[in-house]
């Protein structure tokens, strides 16, 4: 591969804002953040509660638009694209692990699966999806809804879900949240595991130090901004 663009950031955020709008008044969540990650590296996000983790995680995925600063994602400058052109970004490029699962609940785990490949209009959508389902060990499950699933499965459906268009970027958030100790490694471990056989870009957020020295990087926010393992903004002389 060449080493030019093994190196080219994954992601890249210069000066990023976010503000939202509450009665009393403007809120800051994010305050200039600067933070560069290598295509193919694992990095984790980690902070106090209210540091500004998932807003940064929203960003990066686009579900959440900055106020101001840029947010390169995959070579792509998230504000030259509107609401369908992040939606087909994410589609083939992205793949979000939410705590909460964020599964269908009426759809099989073999449709939930599907759905990134059926909005890219894949013709093989649903055998691309019984792979990643088999790649998670669930195979046996694939006709089974998410209320008929464990949690680590229910996981485990997420996982396959965000791995089966072999996304460039795995955007992870709290991923063992809901899940007991034991259920939570065997998740991770499986999340790893695919993150290298696929040479994807992880951004992990977690608050978990044992997961956080997994990755190659651990970066910190406190108050909306990087205060450790992000990048620093050049100053020049005006």
């Amino acid at each position: 591969m060449d080493q030019t663009l093994k190196q080219r950031p994954a992601i890249l955020l210069e000066g990023v804002h976010v503000t939202l709008p509450s009665r009393a008044g403007a809120v800051p969540i994010l305050r200039g953040i600067d933070l560069s990650v290598t295509d193919g590296e694992a990095v984790a996000v980690v902070g106090p509660s209210g540091s500004g983790k998932s807003t940064l995680l929203m960003v990066i995925a686009g579900l959440e638009r900055a106020t101001a600063g840029r947010v390169t994602v995959v070579g792509t400058d998230l504000a030259t694209l509107d609401e369908d052109g992040l939606a087909r970004l994410r589609a083939a490029n992205i793949g979000i692990v939410f705590q909460s699962f964020h599964l269908v609940p009426t759809m099989t785990a073999i449709e939930n699966v599907a759905l990134p490949m059926e909005f890219l209009d894949e013709d093989d959508a649903f055998a691309t999806a019984r792979q990643a389902l088999a790649d998670v060990g669930l195979s046996h499950r694939e006709s089974h809804f998410p209320g008929q699933l464990s949690g680590g499965e229910q996981q485990r459906v997420a996982i396959a879900r965000a791995l089966a268009t072999k996304p460039k970027l795995i955007l992870a958030d709290e991923p063992t949240g809901n899940l007991d100790l034991a259920t939570g490694a065997s998740v991770m471990d499986l999340l790893f595991t695919l993150k290298e056989r696929t040479e994807a870009t992880l951004l992990l957020i977690t608050h978990d130090a044992t997961l956080a020295k997994r990755c190659g990087r651990t970066v910190s926010l406190a108050d909306g901004q990087v205060v450790k393992g992000g990048t620093k903004r050049r100053v020049t002389a005006s």
